[in-house]
């Protein structure tokens, strides 16, 4: 689709926390890179500095991070476009994630957009900016800016299995989902991951988390670094003085050692943040460490 010849840029390692993950017929990293946070200010328009939004994304796929969290309504278009810039034509490791079933209108909202025509257009959408034939791996997005709701996911499940099979789409997934919505997509056809919010602070997916590990279904949790209490934060902070890190690095330690069918995709805009998420989620953490930690969640 694009006939841009600049070169390739390999990875220089794949020597990343967690190690690899299998997805489908892809290996990836389980560290991988969440680019939401590249484009303006509320996820709308141009980023602040667009040639350290170039190079953050360089030095990601240099650092040997093979995943990349991304989507069309980030920005709109601008995340994708940027994605595209810095790093086509990709390296052949290289997994591009997005996600479809909303959109973003005048006024920053994310409104739902899960017909047939507007799933389909989103996937031509992504295709386009991130100068793509197929899409590695499609999340179908359920509920709304407010979280999971209960609703049917059939008619868009679907049409997104219908454009797999155009071959537009190598592998599906769901995000913001209930566990019945996996269960009811898992009725349908094959997927290969899930995407929801989950962290140290919040354990809602726990059980689901547990039954994907059996099942070999990847768990990418969105917002691993949010919702900490102080008092949480201040047990966590703890634990990390402890370990000779700081306290969001350890979090996202935490969450490797949580489960092996966890993938990471914390976003930055910052070079020096990516690598200090790197570093820092390669922190071991001892039996006493993740009890102590495991107690912070809260559970529904």
């Amino acid at each position: 689709m694009d006939t841009d010849t600049t070169p390739t840029i390999p990875t220089t390692t794949t020597d990343l926390p967690g190690g690899l993950w299998s997805l489908g017929d892809r290996s990836l990293t389980r560290f991988g890179y969440g680019a939401m946070q590249l484009a303006g200010p509320f996820v709308m328009g141009p980023p602040k500095d667009h040639d350290a939004a170039i190079a953050v994304l360089r030095a990601a796929v240099e650092s040997g991070i093979t995943h990349i969290d991304t989507s069309e309504s980030y920005g709109p278009k601008i995340v994708n476009e940027l994605i595209r810039e810095a790093l086509h034509p990709y390296a052949p490791d290289l997994v591009i994630a997005t996600k479809v079933g909303g959109r973003r209108d005048a006024r920053g909202g994310w409104p739902t957009a899960r017909k047939p025509d507007e799933l389909r257009r989103q996937i031509d959408d992504n295709l386009e900016t991130l100068g793509l034939e197929h899409l590695d791996l499609v999340h179908l997005r359920m509920g709304d800016a407010t979280g999971p709701a209960p609703e049917p996911v059939e008619e868009a499940f679907a049409t997104l299995v219908d454009l797999q099979r155009q071959g537009l789409i190598r592998h599906l997934g769901l995000s913001n989902a209930t566990a019945e919505q996996v269960a009811e997509a898992q009725s349908i056809a094959p997927i290969v991951s899930v995407q929801n919010a989950y962290n140290l602070a919040t354990r809602n997916d726990d059980e689901l988390i547990d039954r994907l590990a059996s099942e070999g279904v990847a768990y990418i949790p969105f917002f691993p670094l949010g919702g900490f209490s102080p008092l949480q934060a201040q047990a966590l902070s703890a634990v990390a003085e402890r370990v000779g890190s700081a306290p969001l690095p350890v979090a996202l330690a935490w969450l490797l050692q949580r489960s092996p069918n966890i993938l990471l995709i914390p976003g930055t805009s910052s070079v020096e943040h990516l690598r200090e998420n790197i570093a820092g989620a390669a922190t071991v953490l001892s039996e006493d460490d993740v009890r102590e930690l495991d107690a912070i969640g809260t559970r529904p």
